[in-house]
């Protein structure tokens, strides 16, 4: 092969979309199986043992699309109502009437009347798509921004506006780190604080861990890091939980805290403003 030396514009030049088609077989036979569903004024559990029956990973998809969850919302919600086990055809198999009665909670019969009775119009169509693209990565956004709110709020309560958000923080030997709030400054802050929120799982879900290590590393002895988090979602991945556990164990987290350890976070902080004068 003759050498060639390339430039960015002849590169550029050169791309073009990558179109891909959607549907795969398990799309085209749930869609299948949805058009075959009678059309009646109420459902009932039958109805979601009817959906489950054959193909049992299909028919909770189906069911999934009914509620409108990701596999991973809908998973969270399976093991929130059926408790401690696993929620596949297994599960189904061995607890018929218990599984049934989790998707009765859940509200599947309602969602099965509502949808397939509903007369669509046009701009549904582009709604669906907006709530599917953009929507989703908006949802993602509040979620993090919401808790770093919270958060933001118990600090503000008790120091004022002696803190920063969003920053990069001078530690130890001058390494920096990236943090939601520091303590009263980023240059030498007492307190650093960290804020995830998850609505689904992912590999963000790891990386938090390797944030909080930077955090760790960089930070002087005389610095409390706070992790505040939250989201059902850490039950589908405990083993990352538990590396975060472990770490304040060891006593390089102080303390970790969820929305409901609101009284708990703001009598810390209040504390905390003591020890640091």
């Amino acid at each position: 092969m003759l050498q060639k030396y390339q430039t960015l514009e002849e590169v550029v030049d050169g791309l073009s979309p990558l179109n891909v088609d959607w549907m795969d077989e398990i799309a085209a036979s749930a869609i299948a199986r949805l058009s075959d569903l009678p059309k009646k004024e109420s459902y009932g559990r039958e109805d979601i043992a009817a959906l489950l029956s054959g193909n049992f990973d299909e028919g909770i998809l189906c069911a999934r699309l009914f509620l409108a969850l990701s596999k991973d919302s809908m998973e969270t919600e399976l093991k929130s109502e059926l408790g401690a086990g696993g929620i596949g055809v297994k599960r189904y198999q061995s607890e018929p009437e218990d599984y049934l009665a989790a998707l009765e909670r859940l509200r599947l019969p309602e969602a099965m009347a509502s949808t397939i009775n509903y007369r669509p119009v046009w701009s549904d169509i582009l709604a669906e798509r907006l709530r599917s693209g953009r929507g989703s990565a908006i949802s993602g956004q509040r979620r993090g921004r919401g808790l770093e709110d919270f958060a933001e709020a118990m600090v503000r309560e008790v120091f004022e506006d002696q803190y920063e958000t969003r920053c990069s923080f001078t530690g130890a030997d001058n390494k920096t780190a990236k943090c939601d709030v520091a303590v009263p400054d980023r240059m030498r802050p007492r307190i650093v604080i960290e804020v995830k929120g998850y609505g689904a799982t992912g590999s963000k879900m790891t990386d938090i861990i390797g944030d909080l290590d930077a955090i760790i590393d960089a930070m002087r002895r005389d610095t409390w890091l706070l992790f505040v988090t939250d989201g059902m979602t850490w039950k589908s991945r405990l083993s990352d939980l538990k590396k975060i556990v472990e770490r304040q164990n060891q006593g390089k987290i102080a303390r970790i805290y969820t929305t409901s350890m609101r009284e708990e976070f703001l009598a810390d902080l209040r504390s905390l403003k003591h020890i640091i004068g």
